[in-house]
């Protein structure tokens, strides 16, 4: 069936007073799911990000890790510091746009779409640019993804999947601090 997303996600079910059960869905046993091939027009891949976005005009780079990772004055998340990359810095080129900017930090429901366009048009991602958004390992950008295609229609936006645990450890790539 389709698939959904809860604006807010917990917090915001929990901040609304909505019920929550401790016990397990049921789910019945089924057969036949058709297993689609991936779809890579939403994925970029290192030599993609390196040939067709460092550097290019009408690309575009959003890093959405924290300002500290971007910065280069950390190598991973603090709760993550066995999963640095080699290198600190980013991808050249790319803007600083932390994905948790996206959700109202009381709610963590998503902006509006002109709050979204706003915070994003001023840094120069939009939506007549080819876009890759990256963060450590893909799982942060994969929200702003969503917040650029989905949300703001924005029709060519890919999540670098690699990210930068790949290219922050990469011989012979441009790396900016």
């Amino acid at each position: 069936g389709p698939v959904k997303l809860l604006d807010g996600g917990r917090k915001a079910w929990e901040l609304e007073g909505r019920p929550l059960t401790g016990e397990p869905p049921q789910a019945a046993a089924s057969s036949g799911y058709p297993v689609r091939q991936p779809d890579l027009s939403i994925r970029a891949f290192r030599d993609q990000v390196l040939g067709d976005y460092v550097g290019r005009e009408g690309a575009a780079l959003v890093d959405v890790r924290s300002p500290e990772e971007y910065r280069g004055e950390k190598l991973a998340p603090d709760h993550l510091p066995q999963e640095a990359a080699q290198r600190p810095g980013h991808i050249p080129g790319a803007v600083n746009i932390p994905w948790l900017k996206a959700v109202d930090a009381e709610n963590g429901k998503f902006l509006s779409d002109q709050q979204l366009a706003d915070l994003y048009g001023a840094q120069g991602i939009a939506a007549d640019k080819d876009v890759v958004a990256y963060c450590r390992i893909g799982e942060r950008s994969a929200h702003t993804w969503f917040v650029l295609h989905e949300l703001l229609g924005y029709p060519r936006v890919r999540n670098y999947d690699g990210s930068w645990t790949e290219w922050g450890s990469l011989v012979n790539v441009p790396i900016e601090r």
